[in-house]
């Protein structure tokens, strides 16, 4: 009797709750993604995060050399050319240069870019772009490049050496940065000279 009386009160209960029971899939909608499939970059408004590790280093060595020297010599005159004393002549020039330049930069950080669009071939181009202040100077970096979606790791990170067409720029602005550039005068100056 007991369990006639609870089975009235549950039928009840749906019937006044509406009745509806829904099941939800566990794939998402569209079919794209199943429960076991990574969190990797794949679609445009998708984010990835590149680590920066670049270092380059330039050496050039110059040397230059060049010379030249000669000499004449012309006897007394004799004759109707008597009026012609003997001398001689010589000179010479010489050219030296040597020069040497290294450059060296290194680049280590991290930056988090988004997939801006998704290539035919299923590469992909990101963006992206970080502004850091300190102490009222701006350190902005900004990446554009293509990246291969074999090369996006299982922690959606792509190493730097592995973006294609990379155009990384490192900006700044603010009192330090401006310390550090030359003066309008300089720069007329080397303009000029």
């Amino acid at each position: 009797m007991i369990k006639k009386i609870f089975a009235a009160i549950l039928v009840a209960t749906f019937i006044v709750a509406g009745g509806t029971v829904t099941a939800k899939s566990l794939w998402v909608d569209g079919g794209t993604k199943s429960l076991y499939a990574d969190k990797k970059a794949r679609n445009v408004g998708d984010i990835l995060t590149i680590v920066i590790n670049e270092s380059t280093t330039q050496t050039a060595t110059k040397a230059r050399s060049n010379s030249k020297s000669g000499s004449i010599s012309v006897g007394s005159g004799t004759g109707i050319f008597d009026f012609i004393k003997a001398f001689s002549a010589s000179g010479s020039d010489s050219f030296k240069a040597d020069g040497s330049a290294t450059d060296t930069n290194r680049f280590i950080g991290q930056i988090t870019v988004t997939v801006v669009e998704v290539l035919p071939n299923d590469n992909m181009i990101v963006e992206g772009t970080q502004s850091i202040w300190q102490n009222r100077d701006e350190h902005k970096i900004t990446l554009r490049g293509v990246v291969r979606r074999d090369d996006v790791t299982m922690n959606n990170t792509v190493p730097s050496t592995k973006v294609a067409d990379a155009t990384l720029k490192f900006n700044g602005k603010g009192p330090l940065n401006a310390k550090q550039r030359q003066g309008i005068l300089t720069q007329i100056f080397n303009f000029l000279f």
